[in-house]
């Protein structure tokens, strides 16, 4: 839940603007879906889709992504990436 909190409070995001989601989790997280917890958050009128994240020898263990589709007039590199904990280590080329 403070991935997708940290995605829609950094970006600015309200509710209506959001089109879909896709989460992604890897093999070693399988106790609940990842859109739990958006639905948790109210969105649960928004279309959600869980997947599988390719089992990758060294790839970040117990990491989750997100994908949101959204309407903005805000340009692409104006949107702010999130990576927390473990996952930070995914880009070293976003500010924080």
């Amino acid at each position: 839940m403070a991935l997708l909190e940290a995605m829609l409070d950094r970006n600015g995001v309200d509710h209506d603007d959001l089109v879909s989601i896709v989460f992604t989790a890897t093999d070693d997280l399988h106790s609940t879906y990842p859109a739990a917890a958006a639905r948790k958050l109210g969105l649960g009128d928004v279309p959600l889709l869980c997947a599988r994240e390719l089992d990758v020898v060294d790839g970040t263990p117990r990491c989750v992504r997100v994908l949101m589709h959204l309407h903005t007039s805000r340009a692409r590199h104006e949107l702010r990436h999130v990576y927390l904990e473990g996952a930070r280590g995914l880009r070293d080329d976003l500010p924080e």
